[in-house]
């Protein structure tokens, strides 16, 4: 059984909770990418943040990104595997709550996060289109 935590990306960078969209923003650039985990001032996950939630929950509805927390957009209990979770569990959690990218907690640490794609790069290549199909939404 592959686990998530031999997919995972490890080493996830957050952005504070009360760090601005901003500064969120910034660090997805110099990171190259495009979610970062929201942590507490407790070093606990609180949300994850998209670069599509900056522009669709702040920018368009005419929010200040530098006076914006992130903590803001962090919406009810983040969706989380865990590191010692099969792939297959990562799957059916991505399909029934229609995300694509997961924090991975071990414990109560963030220690990396899975995405689609590493799950696509685990997978016989014959199984990557049912994948696609199964968490697209």
């Amino acid at each position: 059984m592959t686990t998530a935590r031999e997919i995972m990306t490890p080493g996830a960078e957050c952005v504070g909770e009360n760090e601005t969209l901003e500064v969120a923003a910034q660090k997805m650039r110099d990171l190259d990418v495009g979610v970062l985990p929201i942590c507490g001032d407790d070093n606990r996950l609180k949300g994850v943040i998209t670069d599509r939630d900056i522009v669709v929950k702040c920018l368009a509805e005419g929010g200040d990104p530098r006076n914006t927390k992130a903590g803001s957009l962090a919406e009810g209990k983040p969706v989380t595997i865990g590191a010692d979770d099969s792939v297959e569990e990562a799957i059916q959690t991505m399909q029934a709550h229609k995300v694509r990218r997961l924090p991975v907690v071990d414990g109560h640490d963030l220690v990396g996060m899975v995405a689609q794609a590493d799950i696509a790069r685990s997978l016989p290549e014959d199984q990557v289109g049912e994948l696609v199909k199964l968490i697209s939404f």
